[in-house]
C-alpha cells in the first residue's frame, strides 16, 4: 500500500485571501491549451490572436457548463429544493459532461464570431483539452477527492476523507487516461491532415471509453450510489452517448471523404 501524500488543499493564502491548488490547476490548465493552440496555429494556418478568444470562449464555456451539467446530471433534486446552490460553487462539484456540452456550445459562438466551419474549431480544440483534464485530475488527487473503491493491490492509499479503507487511486487512472494516453492518440492522430469530424470523433470515443472504464473503480457519488446492477453509475451512463457519437463521427468522416 502506498502512502497518501497529504497537501495542503490551499497553495497560499494571504489573510482571508485562499488560493487553492484546485483553482491552480485550472489555470495550468487554461495555460496548456493556450500553448499548444499557438502551436496548432503555425500548423493549421490559423492567427495567433484568434487563440486568446479560443480559450475564452472555452473557458466560459467549461466553467458554466461543468457547474450547471454537476448540478443537473449530479444533484438535480438538492436543487430543487436548494436553487441557490448552482452558485455556490465554493463547494465544489464540476462535471467532464456538463463542461463538454458548454464548451461546445461556446465553440459554436466562436465559429460564427469568426465564420469558421464548427467542426474545424472542434478538431483544431480538441487535442488541447486532455492535458488541463490530467491538470484537473491531480487537483482531485490534492484535495482527496473522487477516490475508488476499496482494493488490496499494492498502490492502494487510503485517503483522508475515504475512510481507514485503502482505496484505487482513481482520479491518477484518470490523470494516466484521460490526461497523458488521451493527449498522446489525439495528438498524434491530429498531427497529419484528417477528414472535417475525425479528430473530434477520436476525442469523444475514447474519452468516452476511458471514463466508462475507470467508473468500474471509481466510487460512486455517495447521494446517488449505483445507478443499477451493484456496478453501473451515472458516469458511465453518460460516458456512452460519448462512445457512440465518437464512432458516429469517425465513420460520418470518412465516408465523406
Amino acid at each position: 500500500m502506498l502512502v497518501y501524500p497529504e497537501i495542503d488543499p490551499v497553495a497560499l493564502a494571504l489573510g482571508p485571501i485562499k488560493i487553492h491548488w484546485y483553482g491552480i490547476t485550472y489555470l495550468v490548465a487554461f495555460a496548456l491549451a493556450w500553448w499548444l493552440g499557438r502551436v496548432r496555429a503555425e500548423r493549421h494556418g490559423w492567427k495567433k490572436a484568434d487563440i486568446e478568444e479560443l480559450i475564452f470562449y472555452g473557458a466560459i464555456g467549461l466553467v458554466l457548463g461543468g457547474r450547471i451539467g454537476y448540478i443537473l446530471f449530479y444533484n438535480f433534486s438538492d436543487f430543487l429544493n436548494n436553487p441557490i446552490i448552482l452558485f455556490k460553487v465554493w463547494q465544489g462539484g464540476m462535471s467532464f459532461h456538463g463542461g463538454l456540452i458548454g464548451g461546445m456550445a461556446a465553440l459554436w459562438l466562436f465559429s460564427r464570431r469568426y465564420k469558421k466551419g464548427f467542426f474545424e474549431v472542434l478538431d483544431f480544440t480538441a487535442p488541447l483539452v486532455p492535458l488541463g483534464l490530467g491538470s484537473g485530475r491531480i487537483g482531485n488527487f490534492i484535495n482527496s477527492e473522487l477516490w475508488g473503491r476499496p482494493t488490496d493491490l499494492p498502490w492502494a492509499m487510503v485517503f483522508p476523507n475515504g475512510g481507514d479503507v485503502a482505496r484505487h487511486p482513481s482520479m491518477l487512472y484518470e490523470f494516466l487516461l484521460e490526461g497523458v494516453l488521451l493527449f498522446a492518440i489525439i495528438w498524434w492522430f491530429s498531427s497529419r491532415p484528417r477528414p472535417a469530424m475525425a479528430v473530434s470523433g477520436l476525442f469523444l470515443m475514447s474519452y468516452g471509453a476511458f471514463r466508462f472504464m475507470v467508473e468500474f473503480v471509481r466510487q460512486p457519488d455517495a447521494h446517488m450510489g449505483y445507478i443499477a446492477w451493484d456496478w453501473l453509475t451515472q458516469g458511465q451512463i453518460l460516458s456512452v452517448p460519448l462512445v457512440i457519437a465518437g464512432i458516429f463521427l469517425i465513420t460520418t468522416a470518412y465516408r465523406r471523404s
